[in-house]
């Protein structure tokens, strides 16, 4: 245990460098140059096209350039490490999301980074609901008659997910166990073939985020039995929620935010959070956002931390239930 008298020399010095004119110059300049803003799954899915969004209007209110750049590999663990362990100066900074900062901490033993301690969290910015389709010769035109189904078939219909310890994996664990019913896991490598697959029905059902499930549900191809977010979406005004369906234990669905490295100083998080803030209120950043389905989700960089906190604590609950632990 540190001694006090340690303790306040510790804090002190701490004081004094935060109040260095160079540290006070960087800050006060801040930013000089363009920032780097890691995306920690490849371009073209839910992560990036919030990313995107997001880094050209914050880019428009701080006077430089934000350049996305995309670092996807082992469910986002291999981005979520280049965040943490890049300099804490305010010119890299990440999105995170349940996947990084929730199911990943909660299900794998040997993370490279610790999602709590290596991050300061800016803001959450979106709420994006996650959809459980199923394919359409499942003869279920509802949730409940899904579950009716599989509890009359125990194991009969299967599931598919991106990969073991994945967050579509987790939350299917997660309402298999609330709901008593059990299914026949298919995991995949990658979203992409888990879709793919779901279309042809190989596997008869699947949760995937709305934004990229979307078009094959307007096509027929796949049918919307609920989404996992905090009200209905307004692009299936007729699906529930599973809170609805009397499922609250299954969270309020998946959410992008940003988070720089721990240590950044604190006037560049209140700048960058001001910055996300005021880009997220521009018509044209509304408009592109109802167009992926996603809801506001702006607040404050402790309100984040908690939500955070919140997301690995229900992931944690899921993986000791479902007995799910990757190396």
């Amino acid at each position: 245990m540190m001694s006090r008298r340690c303790l306040a020399a510790a804090l002190a010095a701490s004081a004094a460098t935060l109040c260095a004119p160079g540290v006070l110059a960087q800050t006060s300049d801040y930013p000089a140059r363009p920032i780097k803003l890691i995306v920690p799954f490849a371009a073209g899915g839910s992560t990036d096209m919030v990313a995107r969004l997001l880094a050209d209007k914050m880019g428009a209110v701080l006077g430089k350039a934000v350049v996305v750049d995309n670092k996807g590999g082992a469910g986002g663990s291999l981005g979520a490490d280049a965040i943490a362990k890049a300099a804490p100066d305010g010119y890299t900074i990440g999105m995170a999301t349940v996947s990084t900062h929730g199911s990943n901490p909660a299900i794998y033993a040997k993370l490279p980074y610790h999602a709590v301690k290596d991050f300061a969290p800016i803001t959450n910015v979106m709420a994006v609901p996650s959809v459980f389709v199923v394919h359409p010769s499942v003869p279920a035109k509802s949730m409940k008659e899904f579950i009716a189904l599989a509890k009359a078939n125990p194991g009969k219909y299967s599931f598919a997910s991106p990969g073991n310890g994945s967050l579509g994996h987790a939350n299917i664990e997660n309402f298999m166990d609330l709901a008593g019913i059990e299914l026949m896991h298919v995991p995949y490598k990658g979203a992409g073939q888990a879709v793919n697959d779901a279309l042809a029905g190989v596997v008869n059902a699947m949760t995937d985020n709305l934004p990229s499930t979307l078009p094959h549900i307007k096509g027929d191809k796949l049918r919307p039995l609920a989404v996992l977010a905090l009200k209905r979406s307004p692009v299936l005004p007729d699906v529930p929620t599973y809170t609805e369906l009397g499922f609250p234990e299954m969270g309020d669905g998946g959410w992008f935010g940003l988070v720089a490295p721990a240590g950044t100083p604190a006037p560049i998080i209140k700048k960058l959070n001001e910055a996300a803030h005021k880009a997220m209120k521009m018509p044209d950043y509304v408009e592109k956002m109802h167009g992926i389905s996603g809801e506001p989700m702006a607040n404050s960089p402790e309100q984040f931390a908690k939500q955070i906190d919140a997301a690995i604590a229900r992931y944690q609950r899921v993986a000791r239930k479902a007995n799910i632990r990757l190396d």
